[in-house]
């Protein structure tokens, strides 16, 4: 998949993007936002550059494939971008979701499943604890995603989305928000959405800064992941 994908843009008309004044970051407070995610993406590539030179190894060797698995997902304002992970399904797995589709365990538009049959066994490890995840420290550098704001979605979950869920299109998405500390993929969508739009209507930098260390426990536990 081509980085070209974050030229491209979801139609944007029926999307009700309107949020209350104090959801608008001033400037200054956008800054303060970026840099810190800057210093702690950049800070978290290097610290973290053996695991995820290890990690890399392990996925090549234990499973046909590439390392790493990129995706189209929809960032602020539908906008398109290419986010990358650590690969831990099978090869073909994109092919095999409707198969998989009855057997969601999540409403609304977005798809989870215990135990995914498409999973490898080192994939079901690497979810777990969300080591998957850990290749969106360069999302973040590129200014794809935030540490902090709504988990960004999969295009087609977008188009059916209800007017008023859109609005959790209207920021950066990040690597953890609000929904992850209440019980991450253990909550029905509507609440999730919920979430979002309350991290978005009272968002600063000290509730980032809740968020983040609230966040790294809970993700160590592996508790809510699935």
């Amino acid at each position: 998949m081509s980085d070209r994908t974050s030229s491209k843009m979801l139609p944007t008309e029926p999307y009700d993007l309107t949020v209350s004044r104090s959801a608008v970051l001033p400037t200054s407070g956008a800054l303060i936002k970026r840099t810190f995610d800057v210093i702690l993406a950049t800070t978290g590539l290097i610290a973290l550059s053996p695991l995820l030179a290890l990690l890399a190894v392990l996925t090549r060797l234990t499973s046909h494939g590439p390392a790493l698995y990129r995706q189209t997902r929809c960032g602020r304002g539908g906008q398109l971008f290419t986010l990358y992970k650590f690969r831990s399904m099978v090869t073909d797995a994109d092919n095999l979701r409707p198969e998989l589709e009855p057997m969601n365990q999540l409403d609304g538009p977005a798809f989870k499943l215990a135990d995914d049959p498409r999973c490898t066994p080192l994939g079901d490890f690497l979810r777990k604890y969300s080591l998957d995840e850990l290749p969106q420290f360069w999302n973040i550098l590129r200014g794809d995603m935030s540490l902090v704001g709504p988990r960004p979605p999969l295009p087609e979950e977008v188009e059916k989305y209800e007017p008023w869920q859109t609005r959790r299109l209207m920021v950066t998405p990040g690597l953890t928000c609000l929904w992850v500390l209440e019980g991450r993929n253990e909550l029905p969508f509507d609440r999730w959405v919920e979430l979002d739009l309350e991290y978005i209507d009272n968002r600063s930098f000290w509730l980032d800064l809740k968020i983040l260390f609230r966040t790294i426990p809970l993700v160590l536990s592996g508790r809510g992941a699935s």
